[in-house]
């Protein structure tokens, strides 16, 4: 971190949520701002065979961020427990739109990045 007041992001290449080895899509990012730590995370082109599959109904991309795990002092992964809300768009209904997803998450991170710099925590959030 360059200054106390930024937020440190880092892409880490592994699914953050909703594990499933079929998504062909997934972006994992932790944001960290003094001691809180947020994952966000987006997955979907989910396929099987040879189509594409809904996430949830008529889902075929989501986002979602979460608290990191308190005890998980390494990779500092999503608790799935704790769930942030967020005001951005979190789901996409057309198949095979990985650009709109990356512009969807990066829409989130840039809420969440927003949010902890103006002083919120979350911490309200479960």
């Amino acid at each position: 971190m360059d200054n106390k007041n930024d937020v440190l992001r880092q892409e880490r290449g592994w699914i953050g949520h909703f594990i499933a080895n079929r998504c062909r899509f997934r972006r994992n990012t932790l944001l960290t701002y003094n001691n809180i730590r947020i994952v966000v995370s987006t997955v979907g082109a989910m396929v099987y065979i040879d189509r594409f599959e809904t996430i949830e109904f008529n889902r075929y991309y989501e986002t979602m961020a979460f608290h990191s795990k308190l005890d998980d002092k390494r990779y500092y992964n999503a608790d799935l427990s704790k769930q942030i809300h967020f005001d951005s768009k979190r789901a996409i209904t057309e198949p095979d739109a990985d650009f709109e997803a990356n512009e969807m998450h990066e829409t989130v991170v840039t809420e969440i990045t927003n949010r902890l710099l103006a002083g919120e925590t979350f911490s309200e959030e479960k």
